[in-house]
């Protein structure tokens, strides 16, 4: 508790619901001489008065409805430390979920649909970097990383990566840009939009490698939900999984260009090993997902 004392708040919370110290007493089996005590210095580390005296009442002061607001937050915030390290809690922490920044949101939505479904617990999403979002996940910040890269060796600590889909990577764009005969021709003359994640990255750099072009970028993006807007308004080709752009390739406005890329993008889900992990946490990660999912967010 630091500069206050956990069992003042106790007996100025009895006090304050028995609204008399005599009964507050008895109730906690202390004399009332020493309750009595134990609030006056709790008053004299708050430094107001928590009570006021009305005949042979005790009324809460201003200070002291605002003290005893925070009791009860504290005890709760207590019992639910205690239920949670019992593992007898029936009710679930939010779930702290971190995703590359360039991942798909429908990808994520994808994850999260079944926990959405129940409403068991509140998400909390962060999106970041891949160093950053695993510091986070090592100082138990975040419950789980959705990313597309295996953590890298050498941390100190040792992350559970497992894999919950691979999808094709795929050209993307205005059916009227996609009349080629080649990928080749489609390469070196449509404008292509580019991710920035490392995965699509490197197998996109060896792809024009092999076929020896140099195709025109005309965006690189480091946004998924970019990468998808940019191809919908007809600004490039996307080089991205189909799921990114699933909405428009349902309507129409959007085509999948009928060339093998041979790359694939893998999605992890990373977990540092707990002994309290999340209750949710198992269900999620142990899920498979198909390429083509039922449903897709708007944000890509």
């Amino acid at each position: 508790m630091g500069q206050l004392n956990y069992h003042h708040l106790r007996y100025f919370r009895e006090v304050a619901i028995e609204g008399h110290l005599g009964r507050a007493a008895a109730r906690l089996n202390v004399s009332q001489s020493a309750l009595s005590i134990q609030i006056r210095q709790l008053e004299a580390r708050l430094g107001h008065d928590l009570f006021d005296r009305v005949g042979r009442s005790l009324v809460l002061t201003e200070a002291g409805r605002i003290a005893l607001d925070h009791a009860y937050r504290i005890f709760t915030a207590g019992d639910d430390l205690l239920a949670t390290l019992r593992q007898s809690s029936t009710t679930s922490p939010p779930l702290r979920v971190g995703a590359l920044s360039t991942l798909s949101r429908n990808f994520q939505l994808q994850f999260l649909r079944p926990l959405l479904e129940t409403a068991e617990c509140n998400i909390v999403l962060k999106s970041g970097n891949t160093k950053t979002l695993l510091a986070d996940l090592e100082t138990l910040a975040l419950d789980v990383v959705l990313t597309t890269e295996m953590p890298q060796s050498g941390s100190a600590s040792t992350f559970a990566a497992q894999k919950l889909s691979e999808q094709p990577v795929g050209i993307h764009g205005r059916p009227e840009c996609l009349n080629y005969g080649s990928l080749t021709s489609l390469l070196s003359n449509e404008p292509l939009i580019l991710p920035t994640e490392s995965v699509i990255r490197a197998g996109f750099e060896n792809l024009i490698a092999n076929l020896d072009i140099q195709p025109r970028i005309a965006a690189n993006v480091d946004d998924m939900a970019m990468v998808r807007l940019l191809a919908r308004e007809g600004a490039g080709l996307a080089i991205a999984p189909a799921v990114v752009l699933a909405d428009e390739i349902a309507s129409g406005t959007v085509m999948t260009a009928p060339f093998d890329l041979e790359i694939m993008e893998p999605f992890f889900a990373v977990t540092l090993p707990r002994k309290f992990p999340h209750p949710a946490l198992r269900d999620l990660v142990q899920a498979r997902f198909s390429d083509a999912p039922e449903k897709s967010y708007s944000g890509g």
